[in-house]
């Protein structure tokens, strides 16, 4: 047999390495250790994805695991405000250090490397996609239980970049109540079976509005069908987030993690028994 010159495009062999499924992970930081990876996804803009994020995040860190945050939201990164964090990433030559919230949960955004969060990131998608696996391999995250990563909306080359470089151990779905939206979150759904990654969770945001003095719940953006969608795309796992003008001001206020609510409960429980 000739010896391997490692054109297989002009090579007829048809050897191990030729057939075996080329890997595109790309190899945590030496001083790394995440043992889950849960996306946080929407087929469009606008559903409530980095409150969702946010919320999943800090009622991980409660429960004691360690947790953090990979903003890949790169255009929009808000995560940073949720949680009021002000300081600079740092690095030397081990990598990058992420910022840490009050909380324990280790945030890496793009809004931390920027002199002005109001500079505009006016790129390329190849770099933004170069910039999303930096985050995850040139920084040096320690130990961390579950990292929680927030897409941008859609399914194009961001989603594909991470869940093909990093490991994925399942997403956890965004919509709101209108009809349109069931349609969107197929598409995620199909995008996810498409690339072998399970669905742990659907939830729909700005469900409904209770009133302080009744307690009614008011479908503000129409009825809800979460559980039918669920059901019928079969996932197993799905809650409702009210409009609360509480929950609004600790996001405004970068008090996102001292926001206490019980309505991702289940979806948190889903979570941790990820392993």
């Amino acid at each position: 047999m000739a010896e391997c010159n490692h054109d297989c495009e002009n090579c007829a062999s048809n050897c191990a390495d030729r057939t075996s499924p080329q890997s595109f992970l790309v190899p945590q930081n030496s001083k790394s250790n995440i043992k889950n990876v849960i996306a946080v996804v929407s087929g469009k803009g606008g559903v409530g994805k980095s409150l969702v994020t946010s919320l999943l995040a800090s009622a991980t860190a409660r429960r004691g695991f360690s947790t953090a945050i990979l903003d890949a939201d790169i255009t929009g990164p808000s995560i940073p405000k949720a949680f009021g964090l002000k300081e600079k990433v740092t690095g030397d030559e081990e990598g990058m250090y992420p910022v840490t919230s009050s909380l324990g949960i280790k945030v890496m955004s793009l809004n931390l490397l920027l002199d002005d969060d109001t500079t505009p990131v006016v790129w390329r998608s190849p770099i933004i996609t170069s910039s999303i696996t930096q985050f995850w391999s040139e920084t040096v995250w320690g130990d961390v239980d579950y990292m929680f990563v927030d897409m941008p909306p859609g399914t194009g080359d961001v989603p594909l970049t991470v869940f093909q470089s990093l490991p994925v151990s399942g997403i956890v779905i965004v919509t709101t109540p209108q009809d349109l939206v069931e349609m969107i979150v197929t598409k995620a759904v199909r995008m996810a079976g498409l690339l072998n990654v399970p669905v742990l969770a659907l939830v729909e945001n700005m469900s409904y509005l209770e009133c302080p003095d009744c307690g009614k719940k008011i479908p503000v953006f129409g009825e809800s069908h979460v559980e039918d969608t669920a059901e019928r795309l079969g996932i197993d796992t799905c809650a409702r987030i009210p409009i609360d003008s509480d929950l609004t001001r600790a996001s405004d206020e970068g008090l996102i993690e001292h926001y206490l609510g019980s309505f991702l409960d289940g979806v948190v429980d889903k979570i941790g028994a990820v392993r």
